[in-house]
Protein backbone atom coordinates (compact mmCIF):
# COMPACT_ATOMS: atom_id res chain seq x y z
CA UNK A 1 0.00 0.00 0.00
CA UNK A 2 1.30 3.43 -0.90
CA UNK A 3 2.01 5.47 2.21
CA UNK A 4 2.27 9.24 1.83
CA UNK A 5 3.61 11.62 4.44
CA UNK A 6 1.83 14.79 5.48
CA UNK A 7 4.28 16.79 3.36
CA UNK A 8 3.50 14.65 0.32
CA UNK A 9 -0.23 15.18 0.75
CA UNK A 10 0.34 18.92 1.10
CA UNK A 11 2.43 19.14 -2.07
CA UNK A 12 -0.04 16.99 -4.00
CA UNK A 13 -2.87 19.14 -2.78
CA UNK A 14 -1.12 22.31 -3.89
CA UNK A 15 -0.62 20.81 -7.34
CA UNK A 16 -4.30 19.91 -7.61
CA UNK A 17 -5.45 23.28 -6.30
CA UNK A 18 -3.32 24.97 -8.92
CA UNK A 19 -5.57 23.62 -11.66
CA UNK A 20 -8.93 23.28 -9.92
CA UNK A 21 -9.44 26.52 -8.01
CA UNK A 22 -11.52 29.29 -9.49
CA UNK A 23 -14.78 29.39 -11.36
CA UNK A 24 -13.17 29.11 -14.78
CA UNK A 25 -10.87 26.14 -14.08
CA UNK A 26 -11.83 24.28 -17.24
CA UNK A 27 -11.32 27.33 -19.43
CA UNK A 28 -7.96 27.93 -17.76
CA UNK A 29 -6.86 24.33 -18.30
CA UNK A 30 -7.73 24.41 -21.98
CA UNK A 31 -6.33 27.90 -22.54
CA UNK A 32 -3.11 28.80 -24.33
CA UNK A 33 0.10 29.66 -22.55
CA UNK A 34 1.75 33.01 -23.05
CA UNK A 35 5.34 33.12 -24.28
CA UNK A 36 7.85 32.28 -21.52
CA UNK A 37 10.04 34.92 -19.95
CA UNK A 38 13.60 34.56 -21.21
CA UNK A 39 16.66 35.87 -19.39
CA UNK A 40 18.71 36.37 -22.55
CA UNK A 41 15.94 38.15 -24.44
CA UNK A 42 15.39 40.45 -21.47
CA UNK A 43 19.00 41.43 -20.80
CA UNK A 44 20.93 40.66 -24.01
CA UNK A 45 18.22 41.26 -26.58
CA UNK A 46 16.46 38.89 -28.96
CA UNK A 47 19.13 39.36 -31.62
CA UNK A 48 22.03 38.32 -29.40
CA UNK A 49 24.10 35.32 -30.53
CA UNK A 50 24.74 34.43 -26.88
CA UNK A 51 22.14 32.58 -24.83
CA UNK A 52 22.18 32.58 -21.01
CA UNK A 53 19.52 30.59 -19.19
CA UNK A 54 18.74 27.82 -16.77
CA UNK A 55 16.25 26.41 -14.32
CA UNK A 56 15.70 25.50 -10.69
CA UNK A 57 14.10 22.18 -9.71
CA UNK A 58 12.72 21.42 -6.25
CA UNK A 59 11.17 18.06 -5.44
CA UNK A 60 9.90 15.64 -2.80
CA UNK A 61 9.84 11.84 -2.86
CA UNK A 62 8.20 9.54 -0.31
CA UNK A 63 10.80 6.81 -0.95
CA UNK A 64 14.25 6.21 -2.36
CA UNK A 65 14.05 5.18 -6.01
CA UNK A 66 17.81 4.56 -6.12
CA UNK A 67 17.78 6.62 -9.35
CA UNK A 68 18.69 10.27 -8.69
CA UNK A 69 15.89 10.66 -6.09
CA UNK A 70 17.98 9.24 -3.25
CA UNK A 71 17.12 11.70 -0.47
CA UNK A 72 13.49 10.93 0.43
CA UNK A 73 11.17 12.50 3.02
CA UNK A 74 12.46 16.02 2.52
CA UNK A 75 12.23 18.79 -0.05
CA UNK A 76 15.38 18.85 -2.17
CA UNK A 77 16.92 21.37 -4.49
CA UNK A 78 17.77 18.82 -7.18
CA UNK A 79 19.10 21.16 -9.84
CA UNK A 80 19.90 24.83 -9.92
CA UNK A 81 21.33 25.01 -13.41
CA UNK A 82 22.91 27.85 -15.40
CA UNK A 83 24.26 27.62 -18.93
CA UNK A 84 26.07 29.97 -21.29
CA UNK A 85 25.86 29.07 -24.99
CA UNK A 86 26.67 30.37 -28.41
CA UNK A 87 25.28 28.07 -31.09
CA UNK A 88 27.52 27.31 -34.04
CA UNK A 89 25.44 28.00 -37.16
CA UNK A 90 27.02 26.76 -40.37
CA UNK A 91 24.17 27.74 -42.70
CA UNK A 92 26.10 30.73 -44.03
CA UNK A 93 29.61 29.32 -43.87
CA UNK A 94 32.10 28.56 -41.11
CA UNK A 95 30.92 29.52 -37.63
CA UNK A 96 32.12 28.85 -34.09
CA UNK A 97 30.36 28.41 -30.78
CA UNK A 98 30.39 26.54 -27.52
CA UNK A 99 28.62 25.93 -24.26
CA UNK A 100 29.35 25.79 -20.54
CA UNK A 101 26.95 24.42 -17.88
CA UNK A 102 27.18 24.61 -14.10
CA UNK A 103 24.72 23.09 -11.64
CA UNK A 104 24.23 22.85 -7.88
CA UNK A 105 21.95 20.45 -6.04
CA UNK A 106 21.40 16.89 -4.90
CA UNK A 107 21.69 15.62 -8.50
CA UNK A 108 25.33 16.72 -8.58
CA UNK A 109 26.71 13.35 -7.47
CA UNK A 110 25.04 11.67 -10.43
CA UNK A 111 26.02 14.45 -12.83
CA UNK A 112 29.71 14.86 -12.02
CA UNK A 113 32.40 13.14 -14.10
CA UNK A 114 32.58 10.11 -11.81
CA UNK A 115 34.38 8.16 -14.55
CA UNK A 116 37.45 10.27 -13.67
CA UNK A 117 40.13 9.70 -11.14
CA UNK A 118 38.88 11.45 -7.97
CA UNK A 119 40.04 15.05 -7.88
CA UNK A 120 39.81 15.67 -11.62
CA UNK A 121 37.35 18.13 -13.20
CA UNK A 122 34.26 18.16 -10.94
CA UNK A 123 34.51 14.69 -9.34
CA UNK A 124 35.14 14.94 -5.56
CA UNK A 125 37.16 18.06 -6.08
CA UNK A 126 35.97 20.05 -3.11
CA UNK A 127 32.53 20.70 -4.57
CA UNK A 128 30.50 18.49 -2.18
CA UNK A 129 28.83 20.05 0.85
CA UNK A 130 27.03 17.21 2.61
CA UNK A 131 23.38 16.24 2.64
CA UNK A 132 23.73 15.09 -0.96
CA UNK A 133 24.46 18.62 -2.18
CA UNK A 134 27.33 19.62 -4.43
CA UNK A 135 28.44 21.19 -7.70
CA UNK A 136 28.90 19.76 -11.18
CA UNK A 137 30.02 21.06 -14.57
CA UNK A 138 28.09 18.80 -16.98
CA UNK A 139 29.19 20.50 -20.21
CA UNK A 140 32.18 22.52 -21.38
CA UNK A 141 32.85 22.33 -25.11
CA UNK A 142 33.75 24.34 -28.20
CA UNK A 143 31.97 23.79 -31.51
CA UNK A 144 32.63 24.54 -35.17
CA UNK A 145 30.02 24.28 -37.94
CA UNK A 146 30.14 24.50 -41.71
CA UNK A 147 27.09 23.77 -43.82
CA UNK A 148 25.42 20.58 -42.57
CA UNK A 149 28.45 19.47 -40.52
CA UNK A 150 29.25 20.45 -36.94
CA UNK A 151 32.02 19.23 -34.65
CA UNK A 152 32.18 19.73 -30.89
CA UNK A 153 35.24 19.10 -28.73
CA UNK A 154 35.24 18.98 -24.95
CA UNK A 155 32.83 17.70 -22.31
CA UNK A 156 29.24 17.09 -23.44
CA UNK A 157 26.03 15.10 -22.81
CA UNK A 158 25.77 11.56 -24.14
CA UNK A 159 23.65 10.66 -27.15
CA UNK A 160 22.53 7.41 -25.52
CA UNK A 161 18.95 6.78 -24.45
CA UNK A 162 15.68 8.65 -24.28
CA UNK A 163 15.68 10.21 -20.82
CA UNK A 164 18.30 12.84 -19.97
CA UNK A 165 19.88 14.43 -16.90
CA UNK A 166 18.41 17.88 -17.55
CA UNK A 167 15.11 18.01 -15.64
CA UNK A 168 13.00 20.20 -18.02
CA UNK A 169 13.63 17.77 -20.89
CA UNK A 170 11.90 14.79 -19.23
CA UNK A 171 8.21 14.14 -18.71
CA UNK A 172 8.66 12.34 -15.37
CA UNK A 173 10.24 13.46 -12.11
CA UNK A 174 11.76 10.00 -11.52
CA UNK A 175 14.06 8.13 -13.90
CA UNK A 176 14.13 4.68 -15.46
CA UNK A 177 16.46 1.89 -14.30
CA UNK A 178 17.86 1.64 -17.82
CA UNK A 179 18.81 5.30 -18.00
CA UNK A 180 20.56 5.24 -14.63
CA UNK A 181 22.34 1.88 -14.88
CA UNK A 182 22.99 1.17 -18.58
CA UNK A 183 23.89 4.54 -20.06
CA UNK A 184 26.63 7.11 -19.78
CA UNK A 185 25.52 10.61 -18.79
CA UNK A 186 28.42 12.60 -20.24
CA UNK A 187 31.55 12.11 -22.34
CA UNK A 188 34.73 14.01 -23.04
CA UNK A 189 36.08 13.86 -26.56
CA UNK A 190 35.22 14.92 -30.11
CA UNK A 191 31.81 14.40 -31.74
CA UNK A 192 30.72 15.20 -35.29
CA UNK A 193 27.08 15.65 -36.36
CA UNK A 194 26.10 15.61 -40.03
CA UNK A 195 22.65 16.44 -41.38
CA UNK A 196 22.74 14.00 -44.29
CA UNK A 197 19.16 14.78 -45.39
CA UNK A 198 16.07 16.54 -44.10
CA UNK A 199 15.16 13.46 -42.06
CA UNK A 200 18.57 11.80 -41.53
CA UNK A 201 21.22 12.81 -38.97
CA UNK A 202 24.49 10.90 -38.57
CA UNK A 203 26.78 11.04 -35.50
CA UNK A 204 30.34 9.83 -35.00
CA UNK A 205 33.25 10.56 -32.70
CA UNK A 206 35.81 9.53 -30.11
CA UNK A 207 35.46 9.75 -26.32
CA UNK A 208 37.73 9.03 -23.36
CA UNK A 209 35.25 6.48 -22.04
CA UNK A 210 32.06 6.99 -20.02
CA UNK A 211 31.39 9.91 -17.67
CA UNK A 212 34.91 11.33 -17.86
CA UNK A 213 35.81 14.98 -17.60
CA UNK A 214 39.16 15.76 -19.23
CA UNK A 215 40.76 12.67 -17.69
CA UNK A 216 41.45 9.47 -19.63
CA UNK A 217 40.89 7.14 -16.67
CA UNK A 218 42.37 3.64 -17.19
CA UNK A 219 43.16 4.62 -20.79
CA UNK A 220 39.49 4.86 -21.72
CA UNK A 221 39.02 5.17 -25.47
CA UNK A 222 35.72 4.47 -27.22
CA UNK A 223 33.58 5.20 -30.26
CA UNK A 224 30.32 7.12 -29.92
CA UNK A 225 27.99 7.38 -32.88
CA UNK A 226 24.82 6.38 -34.64
CA UNK A 227 21.96 7.84 -36.62
CA UNK A 228 18.49 9.35 -36.27
CA UNK A 229 16.07 8.77 -39.15
CA UNK A 230 12.61 10.16 -39.73
CA UNK A 231 10.39 7.37 -41.07
CA UNK A 232 7.68 9.48 -42.58
CA UNK A 233 6.08 12.39 -40.75
CA UNK A 234 5.12 10.54 -37.57
CA UNK A 235 7.93 8.09 -36.67
CA UNK A 236 11.56 8.70 -35.68
CA UNK A 237 14.11 5.90 -35.28
CA UNK A 238 17.34 6.56 -33.36
CA UNK A 239 20.22 4.13 -32.95
CA UNK A 240 23.25 5.11 -30.86
CA UNK A 241 26.20 2.88 -30.00
CA UNK A 242 29.38 3.03 -27.93
CA UNK A 243 32.23 0.53 -28.24
CA UNK A 244 35.75 0.25 -26.91
CA UNK A 245 37.33 0.91 -23.53
CA UNK A 246 34.82 2.76 -21.34
CA UNK A 247 37.37 3.45 -18.59
CA UNK A 248 35.83 2.96 -15.14
CA UNK A 249 33.52 0.09 -16.17
CA UNK A 250 36.01 -1.66 -18.45
CA UNK A 251 35.71 -2.41 -22.14
CA UNK A 252 32.66 -3.47 -24.10
CA UNK A 253 29.77 -2.50 -26.33
CA UNK A 254 26.44 -0.79 -25.81
CA UNK A 255 23.58 0.45 -27.92
CA UNK A 256 20.37 2.35 -27.43
CA UNK A 257 17.35 2.10 -29.74
CA UNK A 258 14.50 4.61 -29.55
CA UNK A 259 11.33 4.56 -31.66
CA UNK A 260 9.15 7.64 -31.27
CA UNK A 261 5.60 7.42 -32.69
CA UNK A 262 3.22 10.37 -33.02
CA UNK A 263 0.00 8.33 -32.97
CA UNK A 264 -2.16 11.47 -33.22
CA UNK A 265 -1.57 15.18 -32.78
CA UNK A 266 -1.98 14.70 -29.02
CA UNK A 267 -0.95 11.07 -28.37
CA UNK A 268 2.70 9.98 -28.41
CA UNK A 269 4.22 6.51 -27.87
CA UNK A 270 7.92 5.81 -27.31
CA UNK A 271 9.70 2.45 -27.27
CA UNK A 272 13.25 2.27 -25.97
CA UNK A 273 15.66 -0.64 -25.52
CA UNK A 274 19.27 -0.54 -24.28
CA UNK A 275 21.91 -3.25 -24.24
CA UNK A 276 25.23 -2.99 -22.38
CA UNK A 277 27.91 -5.68 -22.35
CA UNK A 278 31.13 -4.84 -20.54
CA UNK A 279 34.07 -6.70 -19.06
CA UNK A 280 35.75 -5.37 -15.94
CA UNK A 281 38.07 -7.09 -13.49
CA UNK A 282 37.97 -10.22 -15.63
CA UNK A 283 34.20 -10.52 -15.23
CA UNK A 284 31.65 -10.21 -18.03
CA UNK A 285 28.52 -8.21 -17.24
CA UNK A 286 25.40 -7.69 -19.31
CA UNK A 287 22.35 -5.50 -18.77
CA UNK A 288 19.33 -5.04 -20.99
CA UNK A 289 16.32 -2.80 -20.57
CA UNK A 290 13.01 -2.11 -22.28
CA UNK A 291 11.01 1.05 -21.55
CA UNK A 292 7.66 2.07 -23.00
CA UNK A 293 6.10 5.51 -22.68
CA UNK A 294 2.68 6.88 -23.56
CA UNK A 295 1.92 10.61 -23.36
CA UNK A 296 -1.35 12.42 -23.96
CA UNK A 297 -1.41 16.20 -24.28
CA UNK A 298 -4.74 17.59 -23.12
CA UNK A 299 -3.79 21.24 -23.58
CA UNK A 300 -0.76 23.53 -23.41
CA UNK A 301 -1.20 23.49 -19.64
CA UNK A 302 -1.93 19.82 -18.95
CA UNK A 303 -0.57 16.44 -20.06
CA UNK A 304 -0.69 12.91 -18.63
CA UNK A 305 1.74 10.05 -19.15
CA UNK A 306 2.68 6.51 -18.24
CA UNK A 307 5.92 4.54 -18.25
CA UNK A 308 6.42 0.76 -18.02
CA UNK A 309 9.96 -0.48 -17.58
CA UNK A 310 11.85 -3.75 -17.30
CA UNK A 311 15.58 -3.91 -16.61
CA UNK A 312 17.74 -7.00 -16.31
CA UNK A 313 21.27 -7.29 -14.94
CA UNK A 314 22.73 -10.69 -15.84
CA UNK A 315 20.04 -13.08 -14.50
CA UNK A 316 18.20 -10.66 -12.19
CA UNK A 317 15.31 -8.44 -13.26
CA UNK A 318 13.51 -5.42 -11.83
CA UNK A 319 10.43 -3.57 -13.04
CA UNK A 320 8.52 -0.36 -12.46
CA UNK A 321 5.30 1.37 -13.49
CA UNK A 322 4.94 5.14 -13.32
CA UNK A 323 1.93 7.39 -13.88
CA UNK A 324 2.32 11.15 -13.89
CA UNK A 325 0.82 14.51 -14.74
CA UNK A 326 2.48 17.65 -16.11
CA UNK A 327 0.80 20.86 -15.01
CA UNK A 328 1.88 24.26 -16.35
CA UNK A 329 0.46 27.16 -14.33
CA UNK A 330 2.83 29.43 -16.29
CA UNK A 331 5.03 29.05 -19.36
CA UNK A 332 8.09 29.15 -17.07
CA UNK A 333 6.74 26.78 -14.41
CA UNK A 334 5.89 23.08 -14.57
CA UNK A 335 4.66 20.85 -11.70
CA UNK A 336 5.05 17.08 -12.08
CA UNK A 337 3.26 14.86 -9.54
CA UNK A 338 3.64 11.10 -10.09
CA UNK A 339 3.13 7.68 -8.53
CA UNK A 340 5.75 5.00 -9.16
CA UNK A 341 5.68 1.34 -8.16
CA UNK A 342 8.93 -0.60 -8.46
CA UNK A 343 9.54 -4.22 -7.65
CA UNK A 344 12.35 -6.75 -7.55
CA UNK A 345 11.23 -10.38 -7.78
CA UNK A 346 14.76 -11.60 -7.07
CA UNK A 347 17.38 -10.02 -4.84
CA UNK A 348 17.34 -6.41 -3.69
CA UNK A 349 21.04 -6.21 -4.59
CA UNK A 350 19.96 -5.59 -8.17
CA UNK A 351 18.60 -2.23 -7.10
CA UNK A 352 21.29 0.39 -6.82
CA UNK A 353 20.89 1.51 -3.21
CA UNK A 354 20.55 -0.58 -0.03
CA UNK A 355 17.47 1.32 1.17
CA UNK A 356 15.51 0.87 -2.06
CA UNK A 357 12.40 -1.22 -1.48
CA UNK A 358 9.70 -2.98 -3.47
CA UNK A 359 7.10 -0.32 -2.91
CA UNK A 360 4.96 2.48 -4.23
CA UNK A 361 6.61 5.88 -4.21
CA UNK A 362 4.92 9.26 -4.53
CA UNK A 363 6.91 12.14 -5.95
CA UNK A 364 6.29 15.72 -7.00
CA UNK A 365 8.60 18.43 -8.22
CA UNK A 366 8.43 21.93 -9.65
CA UNK A 367 10.74 23.36 -12.29
CA UNK A 368 11.14 27.09 -12.85
CA UNK A 369 12.91 27.97 -16.11
CA UNK A 370 14.50 31.29 -16.95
Amino acid sequence: MLKLSRTAFLLAGLAVLTVTSGANAQDWLMGDLEDPWDFSDEFLGEDSDVDIGGWTQWGYSSGNTGLFNQNPHRINNHQTWIYLEKEADGSEGLDFGGRFDVMYGTDSGDTQAFGNRPGNWDFMNGFDYGGGYGWAFPQAYLEAAYGDLSVKAGHFYTLLGYEVVTAPDNFFYSHAFTMFNSEAFTHTGVLATYEAADNVTVYGGWTAGWDTGFDQFQEGSSFLGGTSIGLGDDVTFTYITTAGDFGLIGSGYSHSIVLDFALTDDLNYVFQSDLLHNRTGGVDNETIGVNQYLFYTISDRLAVGGRAEWWKADSNSVGALTAGVNIKPHANLIIRPEIRYQWDPGTAQVLTHPTVENRGIFGVDAILTY
